[in-house]
């Protein structure tokens, strides 16, 4: 389990395809931390550490991730937001993120609004994911407060201190980005499908 506050930002350095599976290495300030067999997010994703050498780190997506995700399209040189699983006992600083993208969006617009900055998302409304006002969302593995509802779009004011350090000021109109709707809203949707 995730909360969705960014620790740190690691940096692509190898990408190997291996049959069905996507091999990528990642250089980072927290690798010394790290451990074989440790889940850490990936822009979100919860991606389990095989190998370690010195500062860097490998972790494996299957197909269904790379299906149902953005890492697919990371390249090297790439920034991508890191978060390490929460230890019983911390505080829950943003909200509960399990690591596992529902689907992915796009940005469809990005306005200064004089100290913060609002990052609009489209995504598909065939997924009967939804947002509400003032609710929670993961964009990237940030967890966000949703201030514009729609059917198929929301959108998220970003402080300057998030914007600095995420992803987030990498983003451009079109940008892909993975989303995990909040856990208990999904279970909400789901409920009141099966009346």
């Amino acid at each position: 389990m995730f909360t969705g506050i960014i620790e740190t930002l690691g940096e692509v350095i190898n990408l190997k395809k291996d049959q069905e599976n996507l091999h990528i290495t990642v250089k980072s300030d927290i690798t010394n931390e790290l451990k074989i067999d440790q889940s850490v997010a990936h822009n979100g994703v919860c991606l389990t550490v095989v190998a370690i050498n010195n500062d860097e780190y490998t972790v494996t997506a299957i197909k269904e991730t790379l299906d149902k995700t953005n890492i697919e399209s990371l390249e090297l040189g790439d920034k991508i937001n890191l978060e390490r699983a929460m230890k019983l006992g911390d505080r829950l600083d943003g909200h509960i993120v399990q690591g596992h993208v529902d689907e992915t969006g796009v940005c469809k617009s990005i306005k200064d609004e004089n100290g913060s900055t609002v990052f609009t998302f489209q995504y598909n409304s065939n997924n009967n994911n939804v947002t509400i006002e003032k609710g929670s969302i993961t964009v990237n593995g940030v967890s966000l407060t949703v201030v514009n509802s729609k059917k198929n779009e929301f959108s998220v004011a970003i402080i300057p201190y998030t914007l600095e350090h995420t992803t987030f000021k990498n983003f451009k109109i079109g940008t892909k980005v993975n989303l995990e709707f909040d856990v208990i809203g999904k279970y909400v949707a789901r409920l009141t499908e099966l009346k």
